[in-house]
């Protein structure tokens, strides 16, 4: 592959020992792991989605606005993609595939859309087809209201549960003391549709008169990582906190998760937002970050290539610059390792149908990672 050479990297996994499980002697046990991590898409700014195509293709959003379809080596752009909002946070964001993909055709997209009266942008959900290099039988299943010029909290992942219903996170804008609180607005929620746009009669909210019927959890800040549990189908996700306050959750009907009520985080300014980290009615993250490593991607480790790895979590982090491994009794969090370090702002992780970890990377592009 051209620039193969010169792409390929090698990295020593290191251990976060301030986390690490501890042995009864105290000494920490890490496991050592090592891997190559070959860049196979060269070129990219803002990876933000990837989806796996039957025939061995990649579909890439470049926040910008760009599809770009990776096949046998090669770069090619979809042509006819959403016409998206690129503000701040704002922009082309995540994808993916129908359950049944081989059958339907169906490609799932998130992205900022100036589609409303107000000015500004606010988070879509757009379900179309590819027919060659084009988008084709575009839909818009939902589209978040207000519009705002504001420029942070977009969200937004896409996921489908084991019963074909599709999940998607909205973030609260900006507006963290009006959303995300309020189920008769949008925005600081996770949603549940069906795969048709359709809004599932036993959501929790759907014969309130004056709920966003499609909200399925509220309290939630910015999520920009969902992952289905590969043995329980729980949706998973993590979300930012402030400055510190990172949290991992997992989406249950009609629950609080609590922004701004309660949080592990502070403002930006190092002044308190509240003294509350924990409220009657109000969801406790199962795991949190304190400092915010700001998470974005996650995926869950299923392949045999990785055994060490089997059952473990995958996220990215923006600010330090790493792909983070959490090990996992459960629901608890027992262990957590720095791979990839100083690699850049990661963007996202999957797991792709070949068994292969793949990692996007502001400003450079795709990895793929291959055990030694």
């Amino acid at each position: 592959m051209k620039n193969s050479i010169k792409a390929l990297c090698l990295f020593v996994v290191m251990t976060n020992l301030s986390c690490a499980q501890k042995t009864d002697n105290g000494v920490n046990t890490p496991g050592e792991t090592t891997f190559t991590a070959e860049l196979i898409v060269e070129g990219l700014e803002i990876p933000w989605g990837m989806v796996f195509l039957p025939d061995g293709g990649m579909l890439i959003s470049e926040k910008s606005g760009e599809i770009i379809l990776f096949k046998d080596g090669q770069k090619t752009t979809i042509t006819n993609g959403p016409e998206v909002y690129n503000r701040g946070q704002g922009g082309l964001l995540d994808m993916e595939l129908h359950p049944d993909y081989e059958n339907t055709g169906w490609i799932y997209l998130s992205f900022a859309s100036e589609e409303g009266e107000d000015k500004g942008g606010n988070t879509a959900i757009m379900r179309a087809k590819l027919n060659g290099n084009s988008l084709t039988s575009k839909e818009i299943l939902y589209k978040a209201s207000p519009n705002t010029t504001k420029g942070q909290h977009f969200g937004s992942r896409l996921e489908f549960d084991d019963q074909g219903y599709l999940y998607f996170s909205i973030g609260e804008r900006g507006e963290r003391d009006i959303n995300p609180q309020d189920i008769t607005r949008d925005c600081g929620k996770i949603y549940r549709i069906y795969d048709d746009g359709r809004i599932p009669d036993d959501n929790p909210f759907f014969n309130d008169s004056n709920a966003k019927n499609a909200i399925y959890t509220y309290g939630n800040r910015n999520p920009q990582g969902m992952a289905k549990h590969p043995e329980t189908g729980a949706i998973w996700i993590h979300e930012h906190g402030p400055q510190g306050g990172d949290e991992i959750n997992i989406v249950q009907k009609g629950v609080n998760y609590g922004w701004p009520v309660i949080t592990y985080g502070i403002n930006y300014s190092g002044t308190p937002i509240t003294d509350l980290t924990e409220m009657e009615g109000m969801e406790q993250p199962i795991h949190y970050w304190v400092p915010s490593i700001a998470p974005s991607g996650m995926t869950f480790v299923t392949s045999d290539m990785y055994p060490a790895w089997k059952g473990n979590l995958l996220v990215g982090s923006l600010v330090f610059q790493y792909l983070e491994r959490l090990e996992l009794n459960g629901n608890e969090v027992t262990y957590r390792e720095k791979l990839m370090e100083d690699i850049g702002r990661v963007r996202n992780v999957r797991q792709g149908p070949d068994g292969f970890i793949y990692v996007a990377v502001e400003g450079k592009g795709i990895y793929k990672l291959v055990p030694l």
